[in-house]
């Protein structure tokens, strides 16, 4: 792969996918979204891997779109734009995500975190939806999860006007998990992924599924689909293991079956 590098055995059963394009302040092309969804794809089939990072480097986690590869596109074209198949992959990614952001997450970079699950922010990260300024508007899931993060009213002022919010703002707005201090983002999504990993594997996958089944589904789908998760979850033998550490007083050892 050439825009994206997967780093693994940094923390056991945790990968770290880091975005290259450095030149370019991680703009998210064709092929380097393409490359993500295969990398994430076979993370996610990985039996050694139970959490994902996803990180870009300092000065951005991703600052958009590639607006070059965009430009003289049409709206056809746009509609058949590859690119989107790339973007489901990505959404069906199964194990947890967290997104570590430092410097600008804008744009295609703003809706690519907001995919992941969780994110942690370095205080000198900057959030944002300016598609506005271009003369469109976000088209990779960006007017959908940013209203379900913060909100109708918080979510217009942002994609209407296009600006900028700094990470605390971020913070204080529900869109991210927390902000730490600038360098410190990976070492707490490091940190934040290995609570994750101590935990039954099928457990969290299972609470990842039926957390998101709030957001696309009515709610009593959503309790349904809850439900079955928790059932389906005796069937494992980390439910077994779990149970009966927790009546020994011991640390269970989970397996992932």
């Amino acid at each position: 792969m050439e825009f994206v590098i997967v780093h693994k055995g940094i923390k056991p059963y945790i990968a770290l996918v880091e975005l290259n394009r450095p030149g370019e302040l991680n703009a998210l092309n064709a092929q380097l979204v393409a490359e993500l969804a295969t990398a994430l794809q076979e993370l996610d089939q990985d039996e050694a891997i139970r959490v994902i990072i996803l990180t870009g480097n300092n000065k951005a986690f991703a600052a958009g779109a590639d607006i070059k590869e965009m430009v003289d596109k049409n709206a056809v074209e746009m509609l058949q734009y590859k690119q989107k198949d790339s973007w489901s992959q990505i959404r069906k990614i199964r194990k947890p995500t967290i997104a570590a952001v430092s410097g600008y997450c804008l744009g295609g970079g703003c809706e690519l975190a907001m995919t992941c699950d969780m994110i942690i922010a370095a205080e000198n990260a900057q959030f944002g939806q300016p598609e506005i300024k271009l003369g469109i508007i976000p088209g990779a899931g960006g007017t959908q999860r940013l209203t379900r993060a913060i909100g109708k009213a918080k979510a217009m002022e942002l994609i209407l006007t296009g600006r900028f919010i700094s990470a605390r703002e971020a913070e204080s707005w529900g869109l991210i998990n927390r902000v730490v201090p600038a360098g410190m983002h990976l070492e707490e999504a490091l940190r934040l992924a290995g609570l994750i990993t101590q935990q039954a594997p099928l457990a969290v996958q299972f609470a990842k599924d039926s957390i998101n089944q709030t957001f696309e589904t009515y709610l009593e789908e959503g309790l349904d689909a809850e439900r079955k998760n928790a059932s389906l979850l005796f069937a494992t033998e980390d439910q077994k293991e779990g149970m009966r550490a927790f009546i020994e007083k011991r640390k269970p050892v989970f397996k992932g079956k």
